[in-house]
């Protein structure tokens, strides 16, 4: 009998098997290293381009949209974002399976759990539109996907932490109870740099005072870099499971 180069319990192995915790610190590096690589092109060779606005006034650091519009800066930000978008929708659809389980004869829970998956969805696929069409090019189209990230990220991690604050009530995992805490730290860390961000962005407008964009830039990437900490909680949320891509049994085969 000829025998192939792989026997059969060879081929049900899985494919590929990772650690979720590796998994999610791998999404969450994507976007942040891309950033702050952006960010220090944009400093080092556009500095003017990047800090300029309509007041005319003297800015130290870039907003985030300026810092990802212009070149190669834009195509860097586009890969990174592009790369980690898949497994974030995977992420999205383990969490709602993780709640499924959890609040199986609850309801409001579940409820609150299909919302969340919604929001989860509209945050990443928003972050995508403004991500792939810049401020320089599509203005109001990119206005809108960041108006999407913003609420959906905001509404997502408020609903996060209320069905988390159930899970607390009812299990006593202590990486649950640590994952619970950072998430309403964050959350409200998330929601103070949003209404900072909102705030010297509106008074630049109105007042075009020198630095004053600055603020408003710096308190935005605190606001992005609290949401890509809020979901670097998954680490203690599925700190036990993985993530496998397997062929199916022989016997399952048709």
């Amino acid at each position: 009998m000829l025998q192939g180069p792989y026997s059969s319990l060879d081929r049900d192995r899985p494919l590929i098997r990772l650690p979720v915790a590796s998994f999610t610190v791998a999404t969450v590096l994507l976007p942040l290293t891309g950033f702050i690589a952006c960010l220090f092109i944009s400093l080092i060779y556009h500095f003017e381009d990047a800090t300029y606005t309509h007041c005319q006034v003297s800015n130290y650091l870039p907003s985030i949209s300026a810092a990802i519009s212009l070149v190669p800066e834009r195509y860097i930000w586009r890969c990174c974002i592009g790369l980690h978008s898949a497994p974030r929708y995977l992420l999205a659809t383990a969490y709602f399976n993780f709640y499924r389980g959890r609040f199986a004869n609850r309801l409001p829970e579940l409820l609150l759990s299909g919302l969340a998956l919604l929001c989860n969805l509209a945050e990443n696929t928003g972050l995508l539109l403004l991500t792939y069409v810049s401020s320089t090019e599509t203005y109001s189209v990119h206005k809108n996907g960041f108006i999407v990230f913003i609420a959906s990220s905001l509404l997502h991690m408020l609903i996060t932490c209320r069905l988390w604050q159930v899970i607390r009530r009812y299990y006593v995992n202590p990486e649950e109870v640590t994952s619970y805490r950072w998430k309403v730290r964050l959350f409200l860390f998330n929601v103070s740099c949003c209404a900072a961000a909102a705030y010297f962005f509106r008074r630049h407008n109105n007042y075009c005072e020198t630095g004053v964009y600055t603020l408003f830039a710096f308190f935005e990437y605190l606001v992005v870099f609290s949401n890509m900490a809020f979901h670097a909680t998954a680490v203690w949320d599925f700190g036990n499971k993985e993530v496998m891509v397997a062929t199916p049994p022989e016997d399952k085969r048709y």
